[in-house]
């Protein structure tokens, strides 16, 4: 092998690496965006805007290859409109094919408020009950024999 044949292989193994290291990139860049579009979509009013980090490319332009969306794990004032939120806020945090594992607290937060928001109303509901026994002592009861 002559040194010129040596340089135009060596040549031609770079390129192969960079165009390697630039696929790779555009495949990340797609995975990041189905993932967060993911939530965007299943969230709607929950979620904020997407934010990307990018990573500059052996080409020299930039590709994303991290991101983030925000989601509003807040509880409502109605324990009713809570469990709604919840549900909606747990379906946008495991929305992507591949939950992070910051995706999978957000849900187990969300189904941790839903549980509180759930017993609450069936508190409430208990004490509506009760209240109820209390005004009307004497209800007579309908009883068929």
């Amino acid at each position: 092998m002559q040194i010129g044949d040596k340089f135009y292989l060596n040549n031609q193994i770079e390129n192969l690496k960079l165009r390697m290291i630039i696929e790779h990139l555009k495949m990340r860049e797609k995975q990041v965006i189905a993932h967060e579009m993911a939530h965007k979509a299943v969230g709607g009013q929950y979620t904020g805007a997407v934010h990307y980090t990018y990573t500059r490319g052996p080409d020299g332009r930039y590709y994303i290859t991290g991101g983030e969306v925000s989601i509003d794990v807040s509880p409502e004032a109605d324990p009713e409109k809570t469990i709604r939120k919840m549900q909606i806020v747990r379906a946008a945090a495991l929305a992507p094919s591949d939950p992070s594992p910051q995706d999978i607290a957000v849900a187990q937060r969300a189904t941790a408020i839903e549980i509180k928001a759930r017993l609450e109303l069936i508190l409430r509901k208990y004490r509506e009950n009760e209240e109820n026994k209390l005004s009307h002592p004497l209800r007579p009861l309908n009883l068929k024999v």
